[in-house]
């Protein structure tokens, strides 16, 4: 079955480099590397770029939640591939950049390690929600290295430069607990009870209007990019609509 079937859809193959599953309006990703945990190589991309692409046109999608297999959700880039990401910069950076614009809201579901490129990753979606054993952090400068998917600009827009900076020059890793002190993640919970702090979480956004949502996901989207005046004109000129269900809804209220 196709990603982009208008049905509840069947996980993939458990050997898959990034498993999907459909269900009751949510769909999740799951990287699937837990030997190596998760860590990110050009080829699993490839494949999370594809199940993304085909999500976005699934109308029985309104959430999307993004985890990894096993202890943790992903330790980064896969430094052995480094040679393999050579000349594939703008296209790794595109496939962040689509699941930050992903039409409808993204949860990401961390245990465990959350680095570098795995942090990357979590930073483009719109909800955060941690496990207290979860270690994220930004190890670009421990490996000579330095972003090239929006780590300079996400990081920031989330917990401010000046802790941004910390966490940059120094490596630090800090836990859930911590994370969500510093507005680095949304929400914290214990590890018994992650899945189903997001189970709960998906469950009050699907409920909701999706047509609304994903409108309001743009708006906010747009008022990112503009001056606070032109943010509140635009919002009141509709630029994206309105959501088809609007009628039904009221009217069962």
């Amino acid at each position: 079955m196709s990603s982009s079937d208008n049905a509840n859809s069947a996980p993939t193959s458990p050997d898959a480099l990034v498993l999907l599953g459909v269900s009751e309006g949510v769909a999740t990703l799951t990287l699937n590397r837990p030997g190596k945990l998760n860590a990110l190589t050009p080829e699993l991309l490839d494949i999370l770029d594809e199940h993304l692409a085909g999500l976005e046109k699934n109308t029985t999608v309104h959430c999307l939640v993004l985890t990894g297999a096993g202890r943790s959700f992903c330790a980064g880039h896969d430094l052995g591939a480094l040679d393999e990401q050579a000349g594939q910069a703008e296209r790794e950076a595109a496939i962040i950049d689509r699941l930050e614009n992903f039409p409808h809201p993204t949860i990401a579901k961390i245990r465990g390690h959350c680095l570098t490129g795995g942090l990357e990753l979590v930073l483009a979606c719109d909800l955060l929600v941690a496990a207290e054993s979860a270690k994220l952090a930004d190890t670009h400068t421990k490996w000579g290295l330095v972003p090239i998917w929006g780590m300079s600009v996400r990081l920031p827009e989330r917990i401010g430069h000046p802790k941004a900076k910390e966490l940059t020059f120094t490596g630090l890793i800090v836990d859930g607990r911590t994370a969500a002190d510093i507005g680095l993640v949304d929400r914290c919970t214990t590890d018994g009870q992650l899945d189903i702090e997001v189970d709960e979480l998906t469950a009050q956004i699907v409920a909701n209007s999706a047509g609304a949502n994903r409108i309001c996901k743009q708006l906010y989207a747009r008022s990112a990019q503009l001056p606070r005046s032109e943010a509140l004109a635009t919002e009141r000129l509709r630029p994206f609509g309105m959501p088809t269900d609007t009628a039904e809804r009221l009217a069962r209220r």
